[in-house]
């Protein structure tokens, strides 16, 4: 027979494992969260570059013609 002190025990034998398992499920979902952001801040990044290049262009043209 199962006494309910039974299933606390069942139940703390595998918390360990629940917890580790949860650990790495985080873990997870962490590292790719970074990435998704690293992935959008690069195309950010590369875009403001572009700008700040036409920006200099135009400068450097205005100097030139003045």
């Amino acid at each position: 027979m199962m006494n309910a002190s039974d299933g606390v025990f069942v139940l703390l034998t595998f918390l360990p494992i629940i917890l580790y398992l949860a650990l790495i499920v985080f873990g997870i979902y962490f590292v790719v969260r970074v990435i998704k952001f690293m992935n959008v801040k690069t195309k950010l990044d590369q875009e403001r570059n572009e700008k700040i290049s036409e920006l200099i262009k135009v400068i450097d043209q205005r100097k030139r013609s003045e």
